[in-house]
């Protein structure tokens, strides 16, 4: 049996990687509004601030900084990924379940890292902001319309025309 060693720091920012179970889907670029209305339910309800984010059609790459007195990454993602789920069946989307009666939608688990330092900070955001580009989805990141980039670029952290030549290093793909 795999167990998995997870970062609880309060206050820390992390980088994740969640994953629907259909790898070929592509139901959160198709239903990208009930999943932004979704986020924003959730962090109403348990803050986080986005520190960065893409969204392709099955799977999604974000960085969080969770307030100061909290650790708890693993409740907001449940509850997003629950949320999201009950928002599609609403919608009229059929979703099996497995036998522990679990919606079949999402992977079970997700990727975590702990941001160490701002060079880890950076080659993440990095890496989400590419993320499109090396999936084949477009060519340029600017032209990837679910990415955190277009906020970067707006705030004049970034240039239009930003071009990365990829990351190295475990990313949770």
């Amino acid at each position: 049996m795999v167990y998995f060693r997870r970062d609880f720091t309060p206050g820390g920012t992390y980088f994740f990687t969640l994953a629907l179970r259909n790898r070929k889907s592509h139901l959160l670029t198709s239903h990208i509004d009930l999943l932004g209305e979704t986020l924003q339910t959730i962090k109403q309800k348990y803050p986080f601030s986005t520190e960065a984010i893409v969204v392709l059609p099955d799977h999604v790459h974000a960085v969080w900084k969770l307030p100061d007195n909290d650790f708890n990454y693993s409740l907001r993602w449940h509850q997003i990924k629950s949320n999201f789920t009950k928002r599609l069946i609403k919608e009229g989307l059929k979703i099996t379940k497995d036998q522990r009666g679990e919606y079949q939608l999402w992977q079970r688990r997700f990727w975590e890292h702990r941001i160490r330092d701002e060079s880890d900070l950076q080659a993440h955001i990095d890496y989400i902001h590419f993320n499109p580009v090396k999936h084949g989805y477009v060519p340029s990141a600017k032209e990837w319309p679910y990415s955190s980039f277009h906020r970067y670029v707006q705030n004049g952290v970034l240039q239009e025309n930003w071009g990365y030549d990829g990351a190295q290093g475990a990313f949770g793909e």
